[in-house]
């Protein structure tokens, strides 16, 4: 897909409607963890050096438009924002109306203005064509730099695009090119991680990955969905026996695909899922009644190494066990060491995302290793079934217009 780059085109005087995704946790007015604003600034500031003139939006958490709660408001970010750009930050306490449109008219070259919380307004997830129509009057070029927000048909990310010359910015370009890389033109053998918790929050995904990768390494409580289908005794592990036919039409699909799929071929369980639980590992056909598979075991975490040993690209989406607990955290802490150490030496191509799986991932202090870790949640998860995610479509359609 070639979408225009924003790096690519004229911007110097220009009004910038930028699109980001500041949803950023802040506690007693402070942004605690200022990673997606200093990813999202160190795109930003070479167009600032360019002389382009930054109006930013973004969403913050989920506001009822009718109270425009003052907790939820992004003047807050301000301070944080400024620091990551490196120029002061104006804040217009509204994202449409005269104060906002005469603020951005003020900008000069290399200025930046943060426009209030996108969400005040029911317009925005209304995907209103009037609010769009005002949003446009803020900027000479439309940038849409929030991919996590791409699967929102909403106004600042759809209908806007077609009001204003349009680009992607920096970050979502970066995404959509690691992500192409990692599944619709991956170097071989192309193997996927997925795990988490249940099989139905994921068929789509096991059905367009099985069509399209090498392999797929199956893991958390999903796997024990798998195992119950081949007749596995699974205890009062978490499970789905209503979608053991759900099972067989992936596995249908694998094999008219040539994709293989790699279980756990041992398992670790517990009685009870706690910090105090302790683990033991057993043969894959020796879970206790009474007993949950909460981890893989030793050889699968072997056999897991192996397969990824042997790609080229590998791409994951979910932990293996229940790895927020230590006694179950060994097989994703592991297979995450083993990955990092190959894609650090670059013997593998690594895209990761979902929380689970960067949380996952930071935990085993690893995230930074991995060619591409993406921020995106939602938005991530529908790229991986295949969706046309709203956003890019808008970009497509802009620019073929």
């Amino acid at each position: 897909m070639t979408l225009p780059r924003i790096e690519d085109m004229e911007v110097a005087g220009k009004r910038l409607l930028v699109r980001a995704d500041l949803n950023v946790p802040v506690e007693q007015q402070r942004v605690t963890d200022a990673t997606r604003i200093d990813r999202f600034a160190a795109g930003m500031r070479p167009l600032l050096a360019r002389g382009a003139r930054l109006v930013i939006l973004t969403h913050y958490g989920r506001p009822d438009p009718a109270l425009r709660e003052p907790e939820l408001s992004v003047e807050r970010l301000c301070p944080a924002l400024a620091e990551a750009l490196g120029v002061p930050v104006r804040f217009a306490a509204s994202c449409t109306g005269r104060e906002a449109v005469a603020l951005s008219a003020q900008l000069a070259d290399g200025e930046a203005l943060l426009c209030e919380n996108l969400r005040f307004d029911a317009g925005e997830t209304a995907n209103d064509p009037a609010f769009a129509a005002e949003l446009a009057k803020l900027g000479d070029i439309y940038v849409n730099d929030a991919f996590s927000c791409a699967h929102r048909a909403h106004a600042s990310i759809v209908a806007v695009a077609s009001l204003l010359p349009a680009a992607a910015g920096p970050l979502l370009a970066e995404e959509l090119r690691a992500l192409n890389d990692a599944l619709e033109a991956p170097r071989r053998p192309s193997v996927a991680i997925v795990g988490g918790a249940k099989v139905s929050t994921k068929i789509a995904v096991l059905k367009n990955l099985v069509r399209k990768l090498d392999a797929v390494i199956v893991g958390g409580g999903m796997a024990n969905t798998f195992l119950l289908a081949d007749g596995v005794p699974v205890g009062r592990s978490l499970s789905e026996p209503d979608h053991v036919s759900t099972v067989q039409d992936i596995r249908r699909l694998a094999a008219e695909a040539d994709c293989r799929i790699v279980l756990p071929v041992d398992i670790v369980t517990a009685r009870e899922l706690s910090r105090e639980a302790a683990g033991v590992e057993r043969d894959l056909d020796a879970c206790p009644p009474d007993e949950m598979i909460l981890d893989a075991g030793a050889l699968s975490i072997d056999l897991f190494n192996q397969e990824i040993a042997l790609a080229n690209t590998l791409l994951w989406n979910g932990p293996l066990g229940a790895f927020e607990y230590p006694a179950f955290a060994r097989a994703t802490i592991k297979v995450a060491e083993h990955t990092a150490f190959l894609s650090k030496f670059e013997a593998v191509c690594t895209v990761a995302g979902g929380g689970d799986t960067v949380a996952a991932l930071n935990a085993a202090g690893v995230a930074d290793d991995f060619t591409y870790v993406s921020a995106a949640g939602g938005a991530f998860l529908e790229w991986l079934e295949g969706r046309t995610l709203p956003g890019i479509a808008a970009l497509v359609r802009a620019n073929n217009a």
